[in-house]
């Protein structure tokens, strides 16, 4: 017999992994460098008790849909994290608070998270930081969002090109995206109580006008995955991708990578194999051009991460936006004259979810016609869009106002033309509208118009 000497619960490592918008377990280094360092790991999610109060535009920071899809998404994980001996803590409250609660409370020496790039999530990993320093704990971070890792850029953080077209160029030209990164073979955990999720969250059931019902997981990401490309219908994503209905006119992979469920560079390495075994083309090549374009709202927040939630945005402009409070609430409530935009603000409201191109009209109509500060419409999508996340949502909302990346200065659609190219069998707004007038909307906007 072999005497095994028994572990010191003095000198053992332990390294608490907050799992944050990373919900998965491959191709995440936060994960794989808490294991590699730790003899113990506890792996936990905190949600943060700030999300279901109200910002300054009388909106929440996540509303039913993007927090059922987080629900799933955080017992799949657990579920995973249990085949392997594990499990997840899940906490509610301040996560600077809890997270040092359970770093001390698990005797851990080090937390693990991944880096962030937007403002309010930056200074609340500095402030943690700061606390977990007076008790002797080390803060490690990460970057797992991203295609091209940030130390892989042919250019600093502070030289980002403002434009995306010379960021894509001169990435494509002089960076690689990295390998994936294994999920952990063996890793180790005390005991870990599974949570019981019916205290947290109830289920809502899926509007049957729906063509896609989304499940958060790492799992559902990957048979999503698998069902585009394999099937084929990436072969055809460029022509289709402006639709405004339809299973597979999309990728639908935005509410997985918003929540870290898949990472780009899995999506990125299962094209390039279906590239070498079915031949390239303008389609394969537009999925990664939008993963890039992913990666450079990503960047430009981390080169400017508070001036993208200001009414100027990053162009340092002076540009005077109204605001008319209850033309927001008849855009809100699909009470405008505009049939096309209250048939897409139904869509969202009821799933989550909006194609881009309705994403990009509605957005339109809302700052231009409609005279409401942008800043409202990205707050509002903010809490809805079941695939929010803060750069691609203020970055476009930045975008489209003239505030953010465009060099042309703004974005302005004429709706009676996008709805007689995109919908002209009426065929959408006959799903998502149940009568077709505007009657009733055109009491609801007015001209009451205030500055911001």
């Amino acid at each position: 017999m072999i005497d095994v000497e028994p572990i010191n619960l003095n000198t053992m490592r332990r390294a608490i992994v907050w799992f944050k918008n990373d919900l998965r377990l491959q191709d995440n280094e936060t994960l794989q460098k808490a294991v590699e360092w730790a003899d113990e790991i506890i792996p936990v999610f905190c949600y943060n008790e700030n999300w279901d109060t109200q910002t300054q535009f009388g909106t929440k920071k996540i509303g039913k849909h993007r927090k059922q899809f987080l629900f799933q998404s955080m017992m799949e994980l657990e579920e995973q994290l249990a085949e392997r001996n594990s499990g997840l803590v899940f906490c509610k409250g301040n996560p600077i608070h809890e997270i040092l609660r359970l770093a001390k409370l698990y005797n851990a020496q080090r937390v693990y998270a991944k880096k962030e790039v937007a403002y309010e999530e930056i200074t609340e990993l500095k402030n943690l930081n700061e606390q977990l320093l007076k008790s002797g704990i080390t803060l490690e971070l990460y970057s797992t969002s991203t295609l091209y890792h940030a130390t892989d850029l042919p250019f600093s953080i502070r030289d980002i090109p403002e434009m995306f077209t010379n960021f894509r160029k001169q990435v494509e030209k002089d960076s690689i995206v990295r390998n994936e990164i294994n999920t952990p073979d063996n890793f180790k955990s005390p005991q870990l109580e599974k949570v019981n999720w019916s205290d947290y969250f109830t289920p809502i059931k899926n509007d049957e006008r729906a063509s896609f019902h989304f499940i958060g997981g790492e799992n559902q990401a990957n048979k999503r995955l698998t069902e585009f490309i394999q099937a084929g219908h990436i072969n055809h994503y460029k022509q289709k991708r402006d639709q405004l209905y339809g299973a597979n006119y999309s990728s639908k992979f935005s509410p997985w990578l918003a929540l870290g469920c898949i990472s780009p560079r899995t999506i990125y390495h299962h094209i390039k194999n279906f590239e070498n075994q079915y031949g390239a083309n303008d389609s394969t090549y537009w999925l990664i051009f939008e993963l890039i374009w992913r990666d450079f709202f990503r960047f430009s927040f981390k080169k400017h991460p508070r001036d993208f939630f200001l009414q100027q945005g990053i162009s340092k402009k002076t540009i005077e936006f109204s605001h008319n409070k209850n033309n927001f609430v008849a855009w809100k409530n699909s009470e405008t004259v505009q049939n096309l935009i209250n048939a897409f603000m139904n869509e969202l409201k009821e799933t989550g979810f909006m194609s881009n191109r309705g994403r990009q009209i509605v957005a339109s109509y809302f700052i231009y016609e409609l005279k409401c500060d942008w800043r409202y419409g990205a707050s509002w999508f903010e809490e809805q869009l079941i695939d929010y996340d803060p750069c691609s949502n203020w970055g476009n909302w930045a975008y489209i106002a003239g505030v953010g990346n465009d060099p042309r200065g703004g974005r302005i659609f004429n709706i009676d033309k996008q709805a007689e190219q995109f919908d002209k069998d009426f065929s959408f707004r006959n799903k998502w509208l149940s009568i077709l007038s505007s009657e009733k909307s055109s009491n609801n906007i007015e001209s009451n118009t205030i500055k911001t």
